[in-house]
């Protein structure tokens, strides 16, 4: 852990302004305002000198919401991952490749956002920057009111599109502060910067790797007029850079999108209720294009002033580092369709995962627990590399300082509490343990496992069974795909009925736990038989052999018996044969996120693995994503299966699971 030497400072519109507090239970009325202090460009810069030549150079860096970091003109890197105040994230970055004996300039470009939402934990008045720069072991420059600052008036907010997610940018190459990372810029009509005043960071070094960056050139480019169109050849996440010349003041009119409209014209309002148009005004000359935040595209449209020459197109893609370590089994490799979703989810996967395991890349950008699992875990058995689940774990015990019960989307501002999403989190902790067999890290976690179940004891048991829940039941997703499930699980409210669904959840997480004091040699957690029983006399439909959705409805849907055929709860054969055959006879694509992976868990768990095949070559499935032209895996089977379908969603990516070279039953503790 390194101890700063350096200071929060921040510029004078946010030095004296005290946190505020943005946590809370969804179901309390709480109106937090976020119309000030929001899409704050803050840039910083100092000059230094070093006497003698480098041989190792460090800097110590993190801020508030973010930053991008340049080191004598030349970009160094990005961050920090989003996470809490009280856990704040600070990056290590290597700099001997940017620092020259002689005068040298650190220029950083922080962003305060100030929004509600799933990105950061923004909108809490927190803004500022820390660093220390080591060289050659001596701290020779430490962040302090001799830095230069000054807001950046090149960035004009256009808009917010998803869920309060991100700004439209309107980009000024006029703007005075173009230019403010090189030597020799001239800062000295900037202010000195200011100290933070109130400060409850506790900060914590970054275990994830930073991002990496790759430039995409368009696979296809043509002009229309003064229209430039771009297609990329895949939906990515990153950044449109553009070079050219023209006079000041002349206007670009920039269109991004994941597809194309029937004309041929880039669809700029995604399905997922993002409108991707942006401008850019023009200096004198050559102008560079240079905007902040991502988006999610394959396709532009860049609709130039008359005698404007373009000199350069290319995507800015960024993921996280991606190594591919585990193949498709041989015996798929042959098979076509089966090889086409495999690609499909190992290339959302690369290209996907960013500083967390988002859901979506546009709407939300949100670090979802539940489906979160999914991902993460699919990450890991590909890449060998079980960094992004340790920090969904980690961030999501971290969350416990807000409720006991933990919450949905992790390290940001929006409060929402999904009841599945914790408990989904205890398998993983399990499943890393089963895929890494650190059982330090297992052992650290035993508690923080046993809180939240108990959290769930004291709130929501009452005779064996979950219920009264102030957390919203999600169930399947999207809502059109639940077969009907007979329970009022609609957001915002107290579920007051018992249902099959939750309650499958808990006796599996309470099952986990009791395998973890196992591997840990420590006394069981409480017995499981009861919370069983209650289960089958609650739900079970002896004479159908299924299971009913909640204890105050006879409704049979196949939603409701994936989770107890997923998680070994059907009490006898017939019961299990019945939900195969259902599956088998209403296919993979009757149920969605959630409801696929536990049907897939199910024939896994009775050895139909001949099923599983025929299942994921289900036409209504990944294949109607791949003949719908996916490059990403959608939030849903076709772009059409929901209101707001993100098109480049990674849960989905779970199907790579299924086809890898590995023994799935071993790593999801599947008895053999």
């Amino acid at each position: 852990m390194h101890n700063f030497k350096g200071k929060w400072i921040t510029d004078e519109e946010f030095s004296d302004l005290k946190p505020r507090n943005v946590f809370f239970r969804q179901l309390d009325e709480v109106k937090l305002p976020c119309d000030e202090h929001r899409n704050r460009h803050i840039l910083f810069r100092k000059n230094f000198s070093l006497a003698d030549a480098v041989s190792e150079a460090k800097i110590y860096i993190s801020a508030d919401d973010y930053y991008k970091l340049y080191i004598n003109g030349r970009f160094a890197g990005q961050g920090p991952a989003p996470s809490y105040h009280f856990k704040y994230n600070y990056n290590i970055i290597d700099v001997k490749e940017f620092l020259i004996p002689g005068e040298n300039t650190i220029a950083v470009h922080t962003l305060y956002q100030g929004l509600i939402n799933r990105v950061w934990q923004s909108g809490d008045n927190r803004h500022g920057l820390i660093l220390d720069l080591l060289v050659n072991g001596e701290t020779v420059v430490v962040s302090d009111e001799t830095f230069k600052t000054k807001q950046h008036t090149g960035f004009k907010e256009m808009g917010i599109v998803g869920y309060q997610t991100q700004f439209m940018e309107e980009y000024n190459s006029c703007a005075p502060e173009i230019g403010f990372e090189r030597q020799g810029f001239d800062d000295s009509l900037w202010e000195n910067a200011r100290l933070r005043q109130y400060n409850d960071y506790s900060l914590s070094e970054q275990k994830t790797s930073m991002l990496v960056f790759e430039q995409i050139n368009p696979v296809v480019q043509e002009m229309i007029g003064n229209t430039l169109r771009v297609d990329f050849g895949s939906n990515y996440v990153g950044y449109l850079c553009l070079r050219v010349v023209g006079a000041e003041g002349e206007r670009v009119t920039i269109k991004c999108g994941q597809e194309l409209n029937e004309d041929g014209s880039v669809r700029y309002n995604l399905r997922a209720n993002c409108v991707y148009e942006e401008r850019w005004i023009l200096s004198e000359g050559e102008s560079v294009l240079e905007q902040f935040d991502y988006k999610s595209f394959r396709y532009s449209e860049i609709e130039l002033p008359e005698n404007c020459e373009l000199k350069e197109v290319y995507m800015q893609v960024r993921h996280y580092p991606f190594i591919l370590g585990t193949d498709i089994k041989e015996k798929y490799k042959k098979n076509e369709d089966l090889k086409k979703i495999w690609d499909l989810c190992v290339h959302t996967q690369k290209y996907g995962v960013q500083e967390v395991i988002q859901d979506c890349m546009e709407r939300e950008k949100g670090f979802y627990v539940g489906d979160g699992c999914y991902t993460a875990l699919t990450h890991m058995i590909l890449t060998k590399d079980d960094s992004m689940v340790r920090k969904l774990i980690d961030d999501g015990f971290a969350s416990s300082l807000i409720t006991e019960g933990l919450v949905t989307c992790l390290d940001c501002s929006f409060m929402q509490e999904i009841a599945e999403y914790p408990l989904m989190m205890i398998y993983l902790v399990m499943w890393h343990y089963r895929f890494t067999k650190d059982k330090e890290y297992l052992a650290a976690n035993y508690a923080k496992v046993i809180n939240v179940l108990e959290s769930y004891r004291k709130e929501y048991e009452k005779d064996g069974l979950l219920q009264n829940l102030d957390k919203w039941c999600v169930v399947e997703w999207p809502s059109n795909y639940r077969d009907g499930y007979d329970v009022d699980i609609v957001e915002g409210k107290i579920c007051e009925e018992a249902h099959v669904s939750i309650n499958a959840y808990y006796i599996e997480a309470v099952k986990v736990a009791n395998k973890m004091t196992l591997e840990l040699e420590v006394e069981p957690y409480r017995e499981e038989q009861p919370l069983i029983n209650a289960f089958i006399n609650a739900f079970y439909d002896a004479e159908k052999h299924l299971f009913r959705d909640g204890v105050n409805t006879n409704h049979i849907s196949l939603v409701g018996n994936s989770f107890p055929f997923a998680f070994g709860l059907c009490p006898d054969d017939k019961c299990a044969g019945n939900i195969m055959q259902m599956f088998k006879e209403r296919r993979l694509s009757s149920v969605s996120l959630f409801c696929a992976f536990l049907a897939l868990m199910g024939f896994l768990r009775y050895g139909m693995e001949r099923d599983i095949e025929k299942l994921m070559l289900d036409e209504g499935a990944w294949l109607r994503m791949i003949s719908e032209g996916a490059t990403t895996t959608f939030e849903g089977w076709g772009r059409d299966t929901k209101w707001n379908t993100s098109l480049f969603h990674l849960t989905m990516s779970y199907g790579a699971l299924f086809l890898a070279d590995i023994d799935l039953r071993k790593i999801l503790d599947i008895p053999i």
